[in-house]
């Protein structure tokens, strides 16, 4: 599978692993669409529960971009979730533009050779305080990003062990790895949600109120959803991935 990037209008293609009744659905078409400047007619949406993930998917596919994941884990033993896996790890090998946030960046970790657990005594939801990492320094994404900056999370798996074609770029102080690059690739993950924006996340948590009720108990859960606040930094990063990795193939291409 190899990829040619199309040097025209930009194509973005969202794989998605939600629910049809999944109202954050459509809320994450709309935030990746805003954070990346585009009109939302630009992003095409394909359901990885359904769909079938073949080279077909990248051959209409300037820029890859995967979010959340609603009801799913990568540790989910669910066969479209194994051949999603799957298919983005070879889409990420091809040399396809790729940004995955949370659910996605821990399925690239996974299907990449490392390992994802399950840690819900030290779930992230709401908006937390990042360190970028030595590796940041030099790196086209985040060598100006501030040494710390807020950021919106929300997931109880988390990344273990890193393959070596990833270069760890920043921590939480309960999260060892919060976003990578992959060593010869334009590809990059986070933990975290650059889509999102502290508004997005707080209506997200409201969302899910009650089952976060249970998860932290109610009144943590209403401590996190009052905790909510800006993180202009990460929220750049999309916009910043197109122009300075994606952009910037298309003339070395």
């Amino acid at each position: 599978m190899e990829h040619a990037l199309n040097p025209s209008r930009l194509r973005f293609t969202l794989l998605q692993a939600r629910n049809p009744a999944d109202e954050a659905r459509l809320d994450e078409q709309r935030a990746f669409a805003a954070r990346l400047g585009v009109p939302a007619e630009d992003l095409r949406s394909i359901d990885v529960l359904s769909a079938k993930l073949d080279d077909s998917v990248l051959e209409g596919c300037d820029v890859l971009l995967v979010g959340g994941s609603g009801e799913y884990s990568v540790l989910d033993a669910h066969t479209p979730i194994v051949d999603f896996i799957d298919f983005l790890a070879r889409a990420a090998d091809s040399g396809c533009p790729i940004f995955a946030s949370c659910f996605g960046f821990q399925a690239l970790v996974q299907g990449l050779g490392g390992s994802v657990v399950a840690d819900e005594d030290n779930a992230e939801v709401g908006t937390y305080w990042l360190e970028r990492l030595p590796a940041a320094t030099n790196d086209p994404l985040f060598h100006d990003v501030p040494d710390g900056f807020w950021a919106q999370l929300g997931h109880k798996d988390r990344a273990e062990t890193m393959p070596t074609c990833l270069v760890p770029l920043a921590r939480s102080a309960v999260t060892p790895y919060q976003a990578f690059r992959m060593r010869d690739r334009p590809v990059y993950g986070t933990q975290f949600h650059p889509e999102l924006t502290w508004r997005d996340n707080r209506s997200r948590f409201e969302r899910y109120m009650v089952q976060y009720g249970r998860l932290f108990g109610e009144e943590e859960a209403v401590r996190r959803l009052e905790s909510h606040r800006p993180s202009p930094e990460a929220n750049t990063l999309l916009g910043r991935f197109v122009e300075r990795v994606v952009r910037a193939g298309e003339g070395s291409s």
